[in-house]
């Protein structure tokens, strides 16, 4: 694998973590889940969206890397993957630094 073809990898997962906080009801999901795991009926509550909304979200947030679920039973329960936001942080330092020059 060459350098060009490692930063374009890197900028497609850059992409996807930018584009799954760009919007107001995935911040609110990963605000619940920064006090811990919550299944997926709490986050219902929490979020009084209807249930097909709120799977779309969670999608976006897992393919981002930055929530996981584990089934229990017919509940999931979702956490936030530890250090997932640790790679659009350090881009975001990034560009900052850049910015500074």
């Amino acid at each position: 694998m060459n350098a060009s073809t490692i930063l374009e990898e890197s900028a497609a997962a850059d992409t996807t973590g930018f584009k799954a906080l760009s919007d107001p009801a995935r911040l609110r999901i990963l605000d619940l889940l920064s006090e811990g795991t919550r299944c997926v009926c709490e986050l219902e509550a929490e979020m009084s969206c209807p249930s097909n909304l709120l799977a779309y979200h969670l999608g976006i947030l897992k393919e981002a890397g930055l929530v996981v679920g584990k089934k229990r039973g017919r509940w999931t329960d979702y956490r936030l993957v530890p250090g997932g936001l640790d790679a659009l942080r350090a881009e975001l330092d990034r560009l900052a630094g850049a910015s500074g020059r």
